[in-house]
């Protein structure tokens, strides 16, 4: 049977001007990243759908520089926070000098006050530090004296950790994973990619981020995260994803099951996913696309079967072909 191509669905959103810029991003990207075309994927579709994102990885594998890339394609202020275990809170949000020449008190923005912001190996800091983050990352704002500072948006944290070294590390608390919309891990890159990474850089003739150009402005953003509250999710797609996350709490393998937060980060992900795919409605391989990276830090496994090796993707990945996908 020959498949016809020219059946055409006409979209109810205009998301040609989307699909061009993400398509530009994704091309500046893979001037310097080799291969993880899934990783930009996700990071677009992070901040479309106003979310953090986790990066996690051994050190060598492009955690860094794959998130300084990104704000470099992006016509957006960048800054970069290098967590240690010496880290004050007001190290990160910002700090109240007095002014001789008013005598007042002034505050000086600290570097949390930025559109992307770069928290370099996050799980170095102390809880102290760490705890300064909960407002910034959920009601993107600060409160300082009493005051309260508005952070402009587009508004993005991308985080990186080592999960081999525990040493001088503190654990990241659970409400901070769960203001993470994804957590990514990289691994290491296939022969393949491996040869093109040190042909690369063999052949370099000038630092990575020159080769970068920006391609999409704050506006645009802005304009692109509106585009993405209108698209389509059908009632039988809501409950498939409430059907997802109510596995994660019955779920006999798992001490802790995902939140209702959790819920509202898969819809989110999963309308930005359909978008950036060029189409203004939800379809169940948009949820199974995006539900690892939601939930993988969201969820505890029992010791039992922790100890036995079998990780929240493996568990994630059962309860997805356990679910039935709605018709």
């Amino acid at each position: 049977m020959e498949e016809n191509n020219d059946i055409e669905f006409s979209s109810r959103l205009n998301l040609e001007e989307l699909k061009i810029s993400v398509a530009q991003i994704k091309t500046e990207l893979a001037k310097v990243i080799v291969g993880q075309k899934h990783i930009a994927n996700l990071l677009i579709t992070a901040l479309l759908a106003e979310g953090h994102v986790l990066l996690e990885g051994v050190p060598g594998v492009a955690k860094t520089i794959t998130a300084k890339l990104l704000a470099k394609s992006l016509e957006v202020d960048f800054s970069r926070v290098q967590f240690t275990p010496d880290l004050m809170p007001s190290d990160v949000l910002g700090t109240s000098i007095f002014n001789l020449k008013t005598s007042n008190f002034e505050f000086k923005k600290g570097p949390i006050f930025s559109n992307i912001i770069l928290v370099d190996e996050i799980n170095r800091a102390p809880a102290k530090t760490q705890a300064a983050l909960f407002e910034v990352m959920e009601e993107r704002q600060v409160t300082m004296d009493g005051v309260k500072y508005p952070l402009e948006a587009p508004y993005m944290i991308l985080a990186t950790q080592n999960p081999i070294e525990q040493e001088g590390t503190y654990r990241l608390p659970e409400a901070q994973l769960d203001r993470f919309l994804f957590k990514i891990t990289i691994d290491y890159p296939n022969l393949e990619d491996e040869v093109e990474i040190i042909t690369r850089e063999h052949q370099l003739k000038t630092t990575k981020l020159a080769q970068i150009t920006n391609s999409l402005s704050k506006e645009k953003i802005v304009q692109y995260q509106g585009l993405i509250s209108q698209v389509i999710v059908e009632p039988h797609l809501i409950k498939y994803i409430a059907e997802i996350i109510l596995n994660t709490r019955n779920n006999p393998f798992l001490y802790l099951g995902a939140s209702p937060r959790a819920s509202i980060a898969v819809l989110k992900a999963s309308k930005a996913f359909a978008a950036i795919n060029g189409r203004d409605f939800v379809t169940p391989e948009d949820i199974k696309q995006i539900a690892i990276p939601v939930l993988q830090h969201r969820v505890i496994i029992t010791p039992e079967r922790e100890m036995e090796g079998i990780t929240s993707v493996q568990i994630i990945n059962d309860i997805l072909q356990s679910v039935d996908i709605p018709k």
